[in-house]
């Protein structure tokens, strides 16, 4: 294993450090806990809550978007693992300002008992909290087990869109539900072209030829649905919109977003080429494209490879996630 750092048990750690001597005056930690981030952006009295949570090893997901229109609290496990239920609880109250908390996360079996214990503790503490799930990746289950997805990049869309509801000052209820509309409206397929090493691990998350290509993949290296010869561009980029659309079918007329996420070591040429392909079959098909992202947006460490995600728009959705937004990782110019 060859990586830069001090210690494999150090690396998160290291890792705040850092974020914090960068961004210090734009995000802080809960009273010098290097696993648990809140917004130091100035605040609306009253305003709801937004909190996420999951493993390291993602930059700039999760905890990336904690900042001004996006989410209040993000707390961290080691890589590829959940924070504990205390440290969750400890972020959700925190992030309380009295109208309560929402709590929009992937589905993941730790994560969601880790949340769910901290819910509980928090009830005697009279702090209401919703719940909305990260399902997105359409490879990790078919359609009619959706509820079994995983969350994986298009949750970044669910961020943006919420937060702009909740500095609208929308109630809970209505943040929440806002929320759930763009995760029910949001897709993602993955490839890979290498695996990751976790660095407490130290091996490869998964093995892979060199003229192979791993469709469908989890970010944590969960084995995909096949794994292919490698591919061209133009192919990759006619699967991801063929799996995608198998399940949310777009048409003449239709508006989406579209995210083209490398996934830690992947050039942004090579993003590029796909997008273009992809928004070829879009247009051909008569949807439209608003705000394309391209970019790192959910990594797994160095892991070779890309995800599309797809948001079908409506008004509501389009207005929101034009809506201005600034956090350490992501800015957004009103459009």
């Amino acid at each position: 294993m060859k990586k830069i750092m001090n210690a494999p048990e150090t690396f998160v750690d290291d890792t705040m450090e850092g974020i914090i001597r960068a961004y210090g005056d734009k995000v802080t930690l809960l009273n010098g806990d290097k696993r648990v981030l809140i917004s130091g952006y100035p605040k609306k009295a009253g305003k709801v809550g937004i909190v996420t949570a999951g493993g390291s090893g993602h930059l700039p997901l999760f905890l990336g978007y904690v900042g001004q229109g996006m989410i209040d609290g993000c707390a961290i496990g080691n890589v590829f693992a959940s924070p504990s239920s205390q440290k969750i609880a400890d972020m959700i109250k925190a992030c309380d300002d009295g109208n309560g908390v929402l709590c929009l996360y992937g589905n993941y079996g730790g994560d969601v008992m880790n949340f769910e214990m901290a819910q509980e503790m928090l009830e005697f503490d009279d702090i209401k909290t919703t719940t909305a799930l990260g399902r997105d990746d359409v490879a990790s289950s078919p359609k009619e087990n959706a509820t079994k997805r995983r969350g994986v990049a298009g949750i970044l869309y669910a961020y943006k869109i919420a937060g702009a509801a909740a500095e609208q000052m929308k109630d809970l209820d209505e943040v929440t539900r806002i929320a759930q509309k763009a995760l029910d409206n949001t897709l993602t397929m993955g490839v890979a072209l290498s695996p990751c090493i976790v660095p407490e691990v130290g091996r490869p998350t998964f093995s892979i030829e060199a003229d192979e290509i791993e469709i469908g993949m989890g970010i944590h290296g969960e084995p995909g649905i096949e794994v292919s010869k490698m591919m061209t561009a133009d192919e990759i980029a006619a699967m991801m919109v063929e799996k995608i659309t198998g399940d949310m079918p777009l048409g003449a007329g239709d508006e989406v977003s579209v995210m083209m996420n490398g996934l830690g070591a992947t050039p942004l040429e090579e993003l590029f080429i796909v997008y273009g392909k992809i928004h070829s079959i879009l247009e051909e098909r008569g949807v439209s494209v608003f705000m394309p992202h391209i970019g790192e947006f959910a990594t797994s460490m160095e892991m070779a490879g890309m995800s599309a995600s797809i948001i079908k728009l409506d008004a509501e959705l389009k207005e929101l996630l034009r809506a201005p937004a600034e956090t350490p990782f992501y800015t957004n110019a009103n459009k």
